[in-house]
């Protein structure tokens, strides 16, 4: 349906913009030199999944080893990868994440086996026991990475929005931050 001026003629369409162009010499970012965020669901996701596939890389190809490696390398990658609001999360979930990976891979290992139970079991704790410097060094570049980035602050929020203060934001000047009141002055 076309539309129509006052005298009942076609109205004109409005004139096109020609494409914008990049300057010269600059072209698009590359898909790939886009940051990648993930939430913190999606960081222990991938811990998990990591975890899980490699303590079955580690049984099938018998190298030890690659379960802590992969561990390591997954908490280095989710804690750069994450975004800032979900630093807290994810800094108390790489125990739990490798803990659930690995308990997937030993339920899918000693599937059919006599005394299932026991098996996953002993497997598990026989996992545990070899990778504890790797779940310990794992945990800890998460946590220093996250404090690099901003974990104390969400720290702060999370503690503001428990006790019913308004959220702190701080001032350009150096004084208190506003929404505290009770702050002492410099």
């Amino acid at each position: 349906m076309a539309t129509r001026d006052v005298d009942g003629a076609p109205a004109p369409h409005p004139p096109r913009r020609p494409p914008r162009r990049r300057a010269a010499g600059r072209s698009a970012p590359p898909a790939a030199a886009r940051r990648i965020r993930l939430t913190a669901r999606g960081a222990v996701l991938a811990m998990v999944l990591a975890t899980f596939g490699a303590a079955l890389a580690e049984q099938l190809a018998g190298v030890p080893a690659a379960s802590g490696a992969a561990f390591v390398a997954v908490c280095v990658l989710a804690a750069f990868l994450v975004r800032r609001s979900d630093l807290l999360p994810l800094a108390v979930s790489p125990p739990l994440g490798y803990f659930t990976g690995v308990l997937a891979a030993e339920v899918v290992l000693t599937l059919g086996s006599d005394g299932f139970a026991r098996a996953v079991l002993i497997g598990l704790g026989t996992r545990l026991a070899d990778i504890a410097p790797s779940l310990f060094l794992g945990t800890a570049v998460v946590l220093v990475v996250a404090a690099c980035r901003g974990l104390p602050a969400n720290i702060r929020e999370l503690g503001d929005e428990l006790s019913g203060r308004p959220a702190r934001r701080p001032s350009r000047r150096g004084g208190p931050p506003k929404g505290r009141p009770d702050a002492p002055t410099r």
